[in-house]
Formats: structure tokens, C-alpha cells, sequence
């Protein structure tokens, strides 16, 4: 039995995706999800995963979710309590005689992360490895659907709005996370390893503006904003102070450029190329033409 979190979300719904393409039902490897709302998930249902409705940091749904479960993948939302939920979940997986937890992170959680997000995420790995579990961290940056956020300027305007100056960076598509956590998830070898996940480029934002122009066959442009006025926008829609001074905090270590290399990962474990942004563009084109 894989027990898997986040489904409704970027990187657990493509790891969901990504296990049901391996048609493992059919090979009689069953899947099971922890899910909230279940009308949100009812296609996992369809296709025969078995859903525990609840919250993920209930701890009772944990231990009814992790009977029988031989590998789970631990995606929790970012907030304050994050680490102390994701201790819950390594606690209770233990407990419940789970074999092998794979866990969601991030490239830039390092011992001297300086933001909060990476800084949960390496004191999370930190528990981990020492909680006795097989362990395996998925550890990408910048998702490419990070970028479905600015689709109605995009298709009104022709720009997008971010606060990244000329700051370069490495971004992935989640369609690769979700191979990537597929293999992990339902072949043996990956426990104690650390996969940074990766797209094919580092690239600063007026350089994913090019990509998006090619794609598109029309002119896009990056606007720099200015992080306090940024800030003031964001505001608007992440009205949690926490979370709204994490996300600002991680997108000023972008603009610093603190994440300037690639990795082999997706290819080398999935055996495909990884996904470029312009092929996420051309991908997502309908989200951003007119």
C-alpha cells in the first residue's frame, strides 16, 4: 500500500497523475490518499484510490490512513505549524509500521537557510533522518505553474508581475516532481538520498519572458516590481502575515539568485528529458491566449 498527501494540490496531484499512469492498480499495487474534500479527488476514486477523508494534520486520520501502508509521501502545507506536523506524521508513520517515508522539500533547504519555508524543510529532514524510517527527501525550486498565477495579465497584457529584478533561477514543472516521486514511490534503491529536482535551465525572468514570447508567438514582458509594492499586492490574497512574509522571503533569495544550477534527476531516474518552460507554455497555452 503508497499512502499519499496533497493530491488536490501542484506536486502531490502530479505524483497522483504519475502513479496512475504506471497503471499500478491494474498490477494490483494499491494506492491510498488523504484527502479533505472528497469531491476535489473524485477521479482518484474513480480510478480506484482509496480515500481516507480528513485533514492530514489530524492526527487520528494519520494512524486510520497509515494501517497497512509500506511507503508514504509527505507533502504538508507551508505554515507555522509545518514542522510540528510533519513531526506528527513521521511520529505516527513510525508507529505504524510504515517502511519508507518520502518527503516533499526544497533546493534551498541547507543548513543555513535563511527563510522561513527551507528553514522548516531542513529541520524536517533533520527529524527524519534520525527518526530510525528509510527517508528519501524530493527536494525541487520554482514551480513552472507558479507562473498560471499571472495567466490573466499574460493574456490581457502581454506582461507579468514579479518581484524577482534580475535574479536567475532553476524551475521545474511539477510533471516532473510527479515522475520523480512515482519511481521513488514503486522501485527499491532510493532510501537515504536526496534528489534535487530540476528543470533544463537556469534562467533569470526577462528570460522566461523570451520563452513565453516563442511559445506564443507574440510579445511577453517581465515587469520588475518592487518588493514592498509587490508585498502590498500579494497582501491581497495571502492575508496569513506568516505566509505572506515566507512567500516575499523566498522570492527575494530568488532575485539574489540563490539557486544557479541543474541537476540530472528527471532524466536519470524517469528516464525523460525534463520539461522546459517553453514546453510548459505551449503545454498550458490555452490558460494564456485570449
Amino acid at each position: 500500500m503508497l499512502l499519499l498527501t496533497g493530491v488536490t494540490g501542484k506536486t502531490g496531484g502530479a505524483s497522483a497523475q504519475a502513479l496512475l499512469k504506471m497503471a499500478l492498480l491494474k498490477k494490483g499495487v494499491p494506492l491510498r490518499a488523504i484527502v479533505r474534500n472528497p469531491e476535489k479527488a473524485a477521479a482518484l476514486k474513480d480510478a480506484g484510490v482509496d480515500l481516507v477523508i480528513g485533514d492530514v494534520t489530524d492526527r487520528v486520520v494519520l494512524e486510520k490512513a497509515m494501517t497497512g501502508v509500506e511507503k508514504a509521501l509527505m507533502i504538508m502545507p507551508n505554515g507555522e505549524k509545518q514542522l510540528d506536523l510533519e513531526k506528527q506524521f513521521i511520529d505516527v508513520a513510525k508507529r505504524s509500521g510504515v517502511k519508507h517515508l518520502i518527503k516533499m522539500s526544497s533546493i534551498e533547504a541547507v543548513a543555513d537557510a535563511r527563510s522561513p519555508i527551507p528553514k522548516i524543510h531542513y529541520a524536517s529532514e533533520q527529524y527524519l533522518q534520525k527518526s530510525g524510517l528509510a527517508w528519501t527527501m524530493i527536494k525541487p525550486n520554482f514551480f513552472m505553474q507558479n507562473f498560471l498565477g499571472s495567466a490573466g495579465s499574460i493574456k490581457e497584457k502581454g506582461q507579468f508581475f514579479l518581484p524577482m529584478g534580475e535574479g536567475k533561477t532553476v524551475m521545474v514543472d511539477t510533471r516532473d516532481i510527479g515522475g520523480v516521486v512515482a519511481v521513488v514511490m514503486t522501485s527499491p534503491g532510493h532510501e537515504g538520498k536526496a534528489y534535487e529536482v530540476t528543470g533544463p535551465e537556469v534562467l533569470s525572468f526577462a528570460d522566461a519572458a523570451v520563452r513565453f514570447s516563442t511559445a506564443l508567438g507574440r510579445k511577453i514582458e517581465y515587469v520588475h516590481v518592487p518588493m514592498p509594492a509587490y508585498r502590498v499586492t500579494l497582501s491581497r490574497f495571502l492575508t496569513n502575515e506568516w505566509h505572506l512574509n515566507a512567500v516575499c522571503a523566498l522570492f527575494q533569495e530568488i532575485a539574489d539568485g540563490h539557486v544557479l544550477h541543474t541537476t540530472d534527476s528527471v532524466r536519470s531516474l524517469t528516464g525523460k528529458a525534463p520539461i522546459s518552460l517553453e514546453q510548459f507554455v505551449r503545454d498550458h497555452k490555452a490558460a494564456f491566449t485570449a
